[in-house]
């Protein structure tokens, strides 16, 4: 198994935006204005955005009123960011695993799989403890994952896109204990490997989560299998979204 941290050049990597850049925002922000509604959020709330990438959810939270900080370990993509700081958004490089601000925010938020990359439980755990220590007490933590059980029955072994004059081979398969993407960026004219990238992400289950939330004195509430927030269910959902709480000691 590959032990290098693949994610540290795949997304500072020009290769990943335009490979993702298809990705729909208006399906985003209607997840988000969802979550928030359910959420009711007061006005100016401090909000944490986790692996928060070039900052798209963080900026449309701050329009929405609210004091939000977004954190990546891209330093490119906080660069990026950082042009649309304001009085109530700001954007900081910063490495998930280690501390950041402790009893601070009121909400934490990690969209879209932005979890799940590295190559220990104990870096994981690392990264949910920062997590929970940024809460106030009461505060609300929401992590929006893959289904692992869904992923497996859905998983796409192979494809080929062309962007912009490069071609990206897809290959796609898993084990019993992450998922794997390689990624080879072709040249679409002379056919030359430009690069290659292997995604991995590990296979947490709901119980995965619940376990290393507790161990962190935060509480699972609602498990939501949608961006609609329907009812999870453990083969047919195709994500694990969980609003949990951190608790009063």
């Amino acid at each position: 198994m590959p032990t290098k941290s693949w994610y540290k050049d795949w997304f500072s990597s020009p290769y990943y935006h335009q490979l993702y850049q298809h990705r729909d925002d208006t399906e985003a922000f209607a997840f988000i204005n969802k979550l928030l509604e359910h959420l009711h959020p007061a006005k100016g709330s401090r909000m944490l955005d986790v692996a928060c990438g070039k900052g798209r959810h963080s900026k449309a939270l701050a329009e929405m009123g609210f004091d939000v900080t977004g954190i990546d370990l891209s330093f490119p993509s906080i660069d990026e960011a950082k042009e649309f700081e304001g009085d109530n958004l700001h954007f900081y490089q910063h490495d998930m695993r280690l501390p950041f601000w402790i009893n601070y925010y009121d909400y934490a938020f990690n969209f879209f799989t932005s979890f799940g990359y590295f190559r220990t439980r104990r870096e994981h755990d690392n990264a949910i403890r920062t997590i929970a220590q940024s809460l106030k007490q009461e505060g609300v933590f929401v992590i929006d994952y893959l289904n692992v059980h869904y992923a497996e029955d859905k998983a796409e072994r192979s494809t080929i896109k062309e962007i912009e004059g490069n071609q990206f081979h897809i290959t796609k398969w898993f084990d019993e204990e992450h998922f794997f993407k390689q990624i080879q960026v072709i040249d679409s004219n002379s056919r030359a490997l430009k690069h290659l990238y292997t995604e991995r992400v590990a296979k947490f289950s709901l119980g995965d989560f619940t376990d290393m939330l507790s161990y962190q004195h935060v509480q699972v509430q609602e498990v939501f299998g949608d961006y609609q927030l329907g009812a999870y269910d453990l083969k047919k959902s195709p994500r694990l979204i969980i609003v949990a709480k951190k608790k009063l000691r």
